[in-house]
C-alpha cells in the first residue's frame, strides 16, 4: 500500500500525548468557567461524566478498527470501506474543517495572550510567528513532530496534576483556602442550587462536553505512523482515557468546591482564580504561560490531523494526487500547506467576520466532531456483522450511537449550536452530491 510511505516512528508515549494535545486545550483551561455557570456544580460533573462514557465507547470502536486496518487517515478510510466511499469522503472533509477552524482560532489566541506580556506588539505578529513555527514542526518528520508534541502535551498534562494535588489539599485541610469550610461548602456548592438553570442545562452542556473531549480520535488516524500498531493502539487507547477521565472530572470537581459561583462571562481562567487564592506567586503568568503552550499543542495536532485527511484523499483519489505527495522526510507537505492555509482564512474570519461567519464555523466544528464519532460507531456495527472474532460487543457501537445521535438533536434546542445542523447537513448533502458526480461514475475508489 502507498501508506507503507509514511514512517511508522510513533512509539505509545508519542500517541498517548497526541491525543492530549488535541483534547487539553482552552476548552478546559478557560471555558471550564462558563460550564459550570451554565450547569452548576452537579450537573457539570454529571456531564462529564456521561461525556466520559460516550468517549469511552467510540473509542473501544476506533481501537478494534484501528488494529485491524492501522492505515493513515483512520475512521474516514473506516468509513468508506465499511459504509460507503461518499460517507468517507463526507466525513474526512468535517474532519478537516474541525481542525482548520481551530487552527484560526488558536493562532488569534495566542497573539492576544502574548500581548498580556508585550502589549504594543500586534497581534498579527505573534500569530504569524505561531504559524511557521508548527508548519515547521510538521513538515520536518514524524518523529521530529511527536517529540515536540509529546513535550508540549507535557507541560499541560503536569499543570493539571499540579493543580489537583493543589486542590486535594485545600480539600483536607492542609492548605488554607479563604472561604473553605470543609463539608459545609462542598454540600453547599453541590445543593445550593442542585441544577441553577434547571436539569435541561445540563443536557445541553453535555454537548460542549462532546467537544472538549474531541481530540481522542487522533490516536486512529496516527496508527499508520505508529511502531507496533496491534501492540501500541490498545494500550494507547486505555491509558489516554483514564488519564483523560480523572484530568477532566477531577479538575471539575476541584473548581466547582473552591469557586463559589463563578461568572463564565469572564475572560479570567478559573485556573487561575484558585491558584491566586491559594498563594502560588505569579499564577496569571504561570497560567498565561501554559494556555499558550496549549493553544500551540492543540494548533501542532491539528494541522497534523488536517494534513493527514487531505492525503488520504489524494491516495484514494478523491483529492487531486498532487496533494498525496510526501517529501524526503515523508511527511506530506502540499497537504500540509493546503490546510494551513485553511487555517489562515479561518484567521482571517475570526479576525474581519467574529460575529457571523466564525460562529458558524466553530458550530461547525463541534458537529464535525459528532459526525466523526457516529461514523466510527458506525463503521463498527458493520465491521462487527463481517467478522464477527472482533473483540467489542455489537451493543457498544449501538450505544455511542445514539448517545451522539442525542447531542445532534439537542443541538437543536441550543441558539449557539443550532447553526451547526443548518449549515452542516446542506454542507454534508453537498459534498455527497459532488462526490456521487465527480468520482462515483469514475469509480475512483
Amino acid at each position: 500500500m502507498e501508506e507503507q510511505n509514511f514512517k511508522r516512528a510513533m512509539k505509545s508515549r508519542h500517541i498517548m500525548l497526541l491525543s492530549f494535545g488535541g483534547v487539553i486545550g482552552t476548552g478546559l483551561f478557560l471555558s471550564s468557567g462558563y460550564t459550570l455557570q451554565q450547569a452548576g456544580p452537579l450537573g457539570t460533573v454529571l456531564s462529564y461524566v456521561v461525556g466520559a462514557i460516550l468517549v469511552y465507547l467510540v473509542m473501544l470502536c476506533l481501537g478494534q478498527l484501528a488494529i485491524k486496518h492501522p492505515v493513515t487517515g483512520g475512521f474516514h478510510v473506516y468509513a468508506s470501506k465499511y459504509l460507503h466511499p461518499s460517507i468517507g469522503y463526507v466525513v474526512a472533509w468535517f474532519y478537516w474543517l474541525c481542525w482548520t477552524v481551530a487552527l484560526g482560532s488558536e493562532f488569534t489566541a495566542v497573539g492576544l495572550l502574548m500581548q498580556k506580556w508585550f502589549p504594543d506588539i500586534p497581534v498579527a505578529i505573534f500569530s504569524a510567528v505561531s504559524i511557521i513555527f508548527i508548519l515547521i514542526f510538521n513538515i520536518i518528520s514524524t518523529r521530529f513532530y511527536a517529540e515536540v508534541e509529546f513535550y508540549f502535551s507535557l507541560v499541560k498534562v503536569l499543570t493539571i496534576i499540579g493543580f489537583i494535588v493543589l486542590g486535594i489539599l485545600v480539600i483536607v485541610g492542609l492548605i488554607h483556602y479563604d472561604g473553605y469550610k470543609g463539608t459545609d461548602t462542598i454540600v453547599n456548592r453541590f445543593t445550593n442550587p442542585v441544577f441553577p438553570h434547571g436539569i435541561g442545562s445540563v443536557f445541553l452542556t453535555m454537548l460542549a462536553v462532546n467537544y472538549a473531549f474531541s481530540g481522542t480520535e487522533l490516536i486512529g488516524i496516527a496508527a499508520g505512523e505508529t511502531e507496533e500498531p496491534e501492540k501500541v493502539i490498545p494500550k494507547a487507547i486505555k491509558a489516554t482515557l483514564w488519564r483523560l477521565v480523572v484530568f477532566f472530572i477531577g479538575t471539575m470537581v476541584i473548581i466547582s468546591v473552591l469557586i463559589p459561583s463563578y461568572q463564565g462571562k469572564s475572560l479570567k481562567s478559573p485556573f487561575v482564580v484558585i491558584l491566586q487564592n491559594i498563594g502560588v506567586p505569579y499564577a496569571g503568568d504561570i497560567m498565561n504561560l501554559v494556555i499558550i503552550t496549549a493553544l500551540l499543542s492543540a494548533a501542532n495536532s491539528g494541522l497534523y490531523a488536517a494534513s493527514r485527511m487531505i492525503w488520504s484523499l489524494s491516495n484514494e483519489g478523491t483529492m487531486p494526487k498532487w496533494f498525496g505527495k510526501l517529501n524526503k522526510y515523508h511527511m506530506p507537505i502540499r497537504a500540509t500547506m493546503f490546510s494551513m492555509i485553511g487555517g489562515l482564512l479561518s484567521l482571517l474570519s475570526s479576525i474581519y467576520a467574529a460575529d457571523t461567519l466564525y460562529v458558524v464555523l466553530v458550530s461547525l466544528a463541534g458537529f464535525a466532531v459528532v459526525v466523526v464519532w457516529m461514523s466510527i460507531c458506525a463503521s463498527y456495527f458493520q465491521a462487527k456483522r463481517i467478522d464477527a472474532q472482533l473483540n467489542i460487543h455489537i451493543a457498544i457501537p449501538i450505544a455511542g450511537f445514539i448517545l451522539c445521535l442525542i447531542s445532534c438533536i439537542g443541538m437543536l434546542f441550543d441558539t449557539n449550536q443550532a447553526p451547526a445542523l443548518y449549515f452542516g447537513v446542506p454542507f454534508a448533502i453537498i459534498a455527497i452530491v459532488f462526490y456521487f458526480v465527480k468520482y462515483h461514475k469514475k469509480g475512483a475508489i
